[in-house]
């Protein structure tokens, strides 16, 4: 599978520039990828600093419908963030295009940032689907420093988990490191694309990075905005997956042990982890 990450500069507010931004990427792919991804909110910019969200999208509106249109023409699946508007209430949501099914996979972010928690909800499930025989997930920005949310996925067969991300400075290094973490830890590839450049009084760090299932970096850009193309191998699942199988392997009934002080001390056990 040939993948494109667009590690793009956007405007808060301003649709008509970043929705043109994106369909000119798209065009300019054509018949070089078979799936770009393009960072966190690149079609509408993360809340303005006055708090104003008038800008938010609507699953079905006119602008992600221009998306779809320009996803079947050019025969390219797109994952793209936006700001949406559902009812009253506000999401932070990605959604997988694909030029058979339309808007495919739609994910709210589940782990919202510090500053996200005021304006917006958070979502209440992951997801994963079928596309061109691989098992595609969607995770947005904050959700990667969980693990536990990468590890669901894997556990619904995912092969290739795509993160749109608007990480900024000084954390960096911090969604770096994740990605090559979670990448190994499930065994399937990674991939984000970050917001690049300054924004809603932000330096966003750049880096996006592609991640192949041994936890290694296949390709990654630096901090100014860029495009970057990989070639994914899925015989590397198989490759990494040969000699241990982590989800296979993991003792989910191991207990831990805590103490503290009552009357005597006492010892409690507590499971490690709740099935």
């Amino acid at each position: 599978m040939r993948i494109t990450l667009a590690q793009f500069t956007c405007r808060e507010g301003d649709i008509a520039h970043n929705l043109a931004a994106v369909l000119a990427q798209i065009e300019r792919c054509s018949g070089q990828t078979d799936l770009l991804v393009l960072p966190e909110t690149q079609l509408t910019g993360f809340t303005h600093p006055d708090g104003n969200t008038d800008y938010a999208l609507q699953l079905q509106g006119p602008e992600l419908a221009q998306v779809v249109a320009a996803s079947q023409r050019m025969g390219i699946a797109v994952a793209v963030g936006f700001l949406e508007q559902d009812g009253a209430q506000l999401f932070n949501s990605s959604v997988l295009i694909t030029p058979e099914q339309g808007i495919y996979l739609h994910y709210r972010k589940s782990h919202l940032w510090t500053n996200e928690r005021v304006e917006a909800q958070a979502g209440d499930r992951l997801v994963c689907g079928l596309w061109r025989g691989r098992r595609v997930g969607l995770l947005i920005c904050y959700d990667i420093e969980f693990p536990e949310a990468s590890r669901a996925l894997a556990l619904m067969g995912c092969d290739l988990l795509l993160v749109t991300d608007g990480n900024m400075d000084p954390y960096g290094h911090v969604h770096r490191n994740a990605l090559l973490a979670r990448a190994q830890d499930n065994q399937m590839f990674v991939a984000m694309a970050n917001r690049a450049g300054y924004g809603c009084g932000m330096q966003f760090a750049g880096e996006s990075l592609v991640v192949d299932p041994l936890g290694r970096e296949v390709a990654s850009l630096g901090r100014e905005p860029g495009i970057m193309q990989a070639e994914l191998d899925f015989s590397l699942l198989e490759a990494a997956r040969r000699e241990y199988r982590y989800l296979e392997d993991r003792r989910l009934a191991l207990n831990g042990e805590t103490q503290w002080q009552q009357r005597h001390d006492e010892q409690r056990w507590w499971p490690l982890i709740a099935r």
